[in-house]
């Protein structure tokens, strides 16, 4: 099993999620959060006065999948949150070593 965290721009999450649906995909978890990459911000203009926002709101998604679907996942989720422009954002593939359903008790690919 693998955790999926993708870290988007919020108004492709709709997009992300339609093209996770499609793939069978039953379940995620959506964070609001902010931060910054390579961009470092960015410079803004509030009522005439010039600011900086250090950081930008974003969409962290995550996701438990089986071994055989992440590539897949991943490159639908690449496709569905691409703009082209900086600040798309990244996505991570991490092990797990251990899953359960606390309703039924079933464990990693079977809690899935």
């Amino acid at each position: 099993m693998k955790m999926i965290v993708a870290i988007i721009k919020p108004f492709k999450l709709d997009e992300v999620r339609e093209a996770l649906t499609g793939l069978g995909v039953q379940g995620l978890t959506v964070t609001e959060v902010k931060g910054f990459g390579r961009q470092k911000g960015q410079t803004e203009i509030y009522r005439g006065a010039e600011y900086s926002v250090s950081f930008l709101p974003k969409v962290k998604i995550e996701i438990a999948v089986a071994d055989s679907l992440v590539e897949r996942v991943v490159e639908a989720i690449q496709k569905a949150a691409n703009t082209g422009k900086i600040g798309d954002g990244k996505i991570f593939v991490l092990d797990v070593s251990h899953a359960v359903r606390i309703r039924t008790g079933e464990t990693n690919n079977e809690a899935l």
